[in-house]
């Protein structure tokens, strides 16, 4: 379990990495997902029927611009 708020440098990250209290961005999953929804967090990537993941570089440009 990682319990740093760094993020890795490249790749993906799981969203348990990306919201608080493990990750950067402090909204709930459910504000997360209306934010994929309305466009305004990044799309995420599916690796199998139960994975879902977000580019390292989508999340550091989201933290870095804010919420469109």
């Amino acid at each position: 379990m990682q319990t740093s708020t760094a993020l890795p440098e490249t790749g993906f990250v799981r969203l348990k990495s990306i919201l608080a209290p493990h990750g950067p961005i402090p909204v709930s999953k459910s504000t997360w997902w209306q934010g994929v929804r309305d466009g305004r967090f990044p799309k995420p990537q599916k690796l199998g029927a139960r994975v879902t993941v977000w580019r390292v570089d989508d999340i550091r440009a989201l933290i870095e611009n804010g919420a469109g």
